[in-house]
């Protein structure tokens, strides 16, 4: 399977309390040397990455240009856009409004939209929060463009835009038969998101705010292309060109429309993210009270041998991870971003770029396998 066809981006159109969040050491090793051959070698204009532990963020660095038409480098604290990898968030935000009662993973679409939506399709109504979160609800990948256009054309704020998408998809069938295969969708995450923006009375962005990244201190993550329109202050997303890679100028075409928040809409720093991942890693050891030990292991684990994906994770096996891993790829057309969790040997690498493309695929092998190598090294 090609980098691009594993990420299945969402390329769509060209303060609350903080005792939860773990410190990023002031003494996280320096990797940049490690990234630095391998992004020269690929060509790609800048490579970023981390090691993270339970304790929080134990290497990180960057390599690179912020765009391949000047001479601005990336730093370890820029921002890089992590497109589908915010699946991984909008799961773990449901995890917390279980847990606050506003939701069940069994709560279904029938019963959150059925009362407003009298001409819903009959397939949907069984469709539980879950299915939605593990890609088994029959779901298409992504809704359909046109209807696409016309929402985002209205102007409406993103929350309203959703709903108008999610209440046109649930009009017709799904894809296919629900629980009978797994099917990557962004459109189930955007009606998964939109069952609890229903559910808990707020818009999507302000649920994942303040009840994921402000309690883990993630306070430079935020929705949307990094950056500041007409200033070079973060690494630009870039496509492929003749002469070489060509940056996107910062605007409406620089993302996907904000509606597909819960789906791919974040963009955050190597710091940040190391929070989220060791927060993860923490918790599948019992160390971390952000979420109960019940609920990390309904994160971290299928309810079915038969499903390749837990909420927000796709599970697999690698012989370094020590047996199972989590891992999940992003990206908005523009970026590419991914994460790989080892719970067995409590060890995260995160991966960035500001590009998308196959050309991706052996750097972040190669860098992937530099940074296990080194982890491995400092851990003896």
């Amino acid at each position: 399977m090609t980098l691009l066809l594993a990420c299945a981006g969402l390329a769509l159109f060209a303060q609350s309390p903080t005792t939860a969040a773990r410190p990023v050491p002031a003494a996280a090793r320096d990797v940049t040397e490690l990234i630095r051959p391998i992004a020269a070698k690929s060509g790609i204009p800048a490579l970023g990455a981390a090691i993270v532990t339970s304790d929080g963020l134990e290497a990180l660095g960057a390599f690179g240009l912020r765009s391949s038409a000047a001479a601005t480098p990336v730093t370890a604290g820029d921002q890089w856009h992590i497109g589908s990898c915010t699946k991984t968030l909008t799961a773990t935000l449901a995890a917390r409004l279980v847990e606050r009662g506003k939701i069940q993973f069994e709560t279904t679409v029938g019963e959150v939209f059925g009362p407003r939506l009298a001409d819903m399709d009959k397939h949907w109504s069984g469709v539980s929060l879950e299915l939605l979160l593990c890609h088994r609800s029959g779901a298409e990948l992504n809704f359909d463009e046109a209807i696409w256009e016309r929402t985002v054309l209205g102007g409406a704020a993103p929350r309203e835009q959703r709903r108008l998408l999610v209440e046109d998809a649930l009009r017709r069938a799904p894809h296919s038969k629900p629980d009978t295969a797994t099917t990557y969708s962004n459109a189930g995450y955007m009606i998964a998101g939109a069952m609890l923006e229903q559910r808990a009375d707020a818009a999507w962005e302000d649920l994942i705010r303040t009840e994921v990244l402000v309690p883990l201190g993630m306070t430079r993550t935020a929705c949307g292309a990094p950056g500041t329109p007409e200033r070079l202050d973060q690494p630009l997303g870039h496509v492929r060109a003749e002469s070489g890679w060509s940056p996107i100028a910062l605007g409406p075409g620089a993302d996907n429309p904000a509606a597909t928040g819960p789906a791919g809409a974040l963009h955050t720093t190597l710091g940040d993210w190391s929070r989220f991942a060791a927060a993860h890693l923490a918790g599948a050891r019992g160390e971390a009270s952000f979420l109960t030990s019940a609920s990390w292991k309904r994160l971290h684990a299928p309810r079915s041998a038969e499903w390749e994906y837990a909420p927000g994770w796709v599970v697999g096996e690698a012989k370094w991870a020590g047996g199972k891993l989590l891992r999940h790829m992003g990206s908005n057309g523009f970026w590419i971003a991914e994460a790989s969790l080892s719970l067995e040997r409590n060890v995260a690498i995160l991966l960035v770029t500001n590009v998308s493309d196959d050309a991706v695929e052996a750097p972040f092998r190669e860098l992937l396998e530099a940074l296990i190598a080194d982890h491995a090294a400092h851990a003896k």
